[in-house]
């Protein structure tokens, strides 16, 4: 009895269910054809308070006609840096059903020159999304 007991218990794992709930049709999202558009839709959902202050790093998650399917912020750092993890970049698009991306971040300091850091993990970015065919 005690062996059936263990080997329950052995079993006990997290459930993953994909699932995909949509309550905005397509017709009624925004439409990304431009970088001005794409800057449009992440002003809106940035804060205006922390743009100045905090580094924050966004996604766009986009449907194949170019349509917002929601935005992200994948973190949060400091005065001068933040973290863009690859995985949860992509975990976020895969459970969106997303087949295009947006990166997006702002440096308080208002240097518009990407650091080595940012080309990096861009490239890293770039990468995984070929092999996920995003």
């Amino acid at each position: 009895m005690e062996t059936l007991l263990n080997d329950s218990k052995m079993f006990q794992v997290a459930e993953i269910e994909l699932v995909y709930n949509v309550n905005v049709k397509a017709s009624q999202r925004p439409k990304i054809a431009s970088a001005r558009d794409a800057y449009s839709v992440l002003m809106k959902s940035w804060s205006l308070g922390r743009i100045d202050f905090v580094e924050e790093f966004k996604v766009i998650l986009l449907n194949q006609g170019s349509r917002v399917l929601g935005i992200t912020t994948i973190s949060v750092g400091g005065l001068t840096s933040t973290t863009a993890d690859v995985r949860l970049i992509f975990a976020a698009a895969l459970k969106g059903n997303a087949t295009g991306i947006i990166l997006a971040h702002n440096h308080p300091s208002g240097q518009l020159k990407a650091s080595r850091a940012d080309q990096v993990v861009t490239n890293q970015i770039v990468e995984a999304g070929k092999l996920l065919d995003i």
